[in-house]
Formats: structure tokens, C-alpha cells, sequence
């Protein structure tokens, strides 16, 4: 069995905001596997579905993003599972709107709601599924940004993102993250076979993209 949390917050004034696009992504699945029954357990809403042959509980935390492990910890528990059986969906500000990044396992980041989930579930050994919001804009803060909705040109992008990952989350579920990983995330593009015509520019500015992508992977998992 798995438990696949969508992390985000209550109420229809944050519905179709940046910080509930994990809710989005677990409504979305929901409709997909036909899991139309849900359920208030442990702080949270629940439903019950089945990936092949596995069973998922697919869960949106009631709790306000802040507490999401009040709700996803006491599930895990009662179910016996280990964090390695659970996926959470969440927003991620370092990676642009629409983009998606699948892993095993990792740090919060500054991300409350994975700081929450890693103080109740006591590990950080449990699968993310990352979706894209970008940074906010000049004057913006972070606050102003997440609980904000998506700018119109970034409406599509989402709408294809959570497209996108149905079948990269059910494959996690079948399949396992290493070829989850594989298939779905995002593949670094080839270097270009032609010389370039200043290549110490060319060396400069590839040396600070690797640093910068260092920084970004060890600061976020």
C-alpha cells in the first residue's frame, strides 16, 4: 500500500493557488482512478484507490500546509507503512511554472509543509513529486506569492504539468521512483558539437550553470 499526499491548504480561497498545486495533482488523480468517496480521517480527507495492483490512499492534509504531518504521520502509522510508502506532491518555487521533478527522498528546502511531514513521519526517506511555481515576482514576498493563483500564461503549463505526472506517479506506484525517474523527469539537454567562438565565455558561463544547479540540488534535495 501507498499513501500519496497532495499538500495544500483548506478552503475555497486558496483552491486555485500556487501552494495547493499538490491538491490539484491528487484531485486529478483522484478523477482518474475513480476515487469519488472521500473520507475525514487523522486531520485529513482520504480516499481509497487501486494503481494495478497496489492499493493508494490518496489524502489532502486539512491541517493548513504548515501541520500537513499532523495529518500524513498518524496515516502512515496507522497503516503500518514505512516513509519509503509515501509520495507527497508539492509546490517548489526553484523550479519555473510548469516544470517537474521526481525524487526518492530529500531535505525540506524551507518548504513548511515538508518540514512538517519530516517531524511527524521522523524521516526524510519518502518520495517527492515536484511542481514547478517559480520565484516570485520583483516586490513580491513569499507569502504574496504561494497563496496567490497562477498568472493566465501560467495556467496551461500547470494544466499539462499534472497531465503529465498521472502517469509518472501511477508508475512510481507500479513501477519504482529509479524508473519513474527515467522515464518523466526532465532530461538534461546535449552539448552542441560546435566550437564556440569564444571559449572562455563559453567555459565561464557553463562553469557557473554547474555551480548554480550544485547549489540549487544540495539546498533542495
Amino acid at each position: 500500500m501507498k499513501i500519496i499526499a497532495g499538500l495544500g491548504n483548506p478552503g475555497s480561497e486558496y483552491a486555485r493557488t500556487k501552494h495547493n498545486v499538490g491538491w490539484m495533482l491528487v484531485d486529478a488523480l483522484a478523477d482518474r482512478l475513480g476515487a469519488t468517496s472521500w473520507q475525514a480521517r487523522e486531520k485529513g480527507l482520504v480516499a481509497e484507490a487501486r494503481i494495478g495492483a497496489e492499493k493508494v490512499l490518496l489524502v489532502k492534509p486539512q491541517t493548513y500546509m504548515n501541520n500537513s504531518g499532523e495529518c500524513v504521520g498518524p496515516l502512515m502509522r496507522w497503516y503500518k507503512l514505512e516513509p519509503e510508502d509515501v509520495i507527497v506532491a508539492h509546490d517548489d518555487m526553484d523550479i519555473p511554472a510548469g516544470m517537474v521533478r521526481l525524487r526518492k527522498k530529500g531535505s525540506a528546502g524551507g518548504h513548511n509543509g515538508l518540514k512538517s511531514l519530516i517531524a511527524h513521519i521522523g524521516s526524510e526517506q519518502f518520495g517527492r513529486v515536484r511542481i514547478g511555481i517559480g520565484r516570485p515576482l520583483p516586490g513580491w514576498n513569499v507569502i504574496n506569492h504561494v497563496l496567490a493563483p497562477f498568472p493566465e500564461e501560467d495556467v496551461p503549463k500547470i494544466r499539462e504539468a499534472i497531465d503529465y505526472l498521472l502517469p509518472a506517479v501511477e508508475c512510481i506506484v507500479s513501477e519504482g521512483y529509479d524508473m519513474a525517474m527515467n522515464k518523466y523527469n526532465p532530461k538534461k539537454e546535449k552539448k552542441s558539437k560546435k566550437k564556440p567562438e569564444n571559449r572562455e565565455n563559453t567555459e565561464n558561463t557553463e562553469n557557473q550553470e554547474k555551480t548554480a544547479w550544485k547549489e540549487a540540488e544540495e539546498q533542495h534535495g
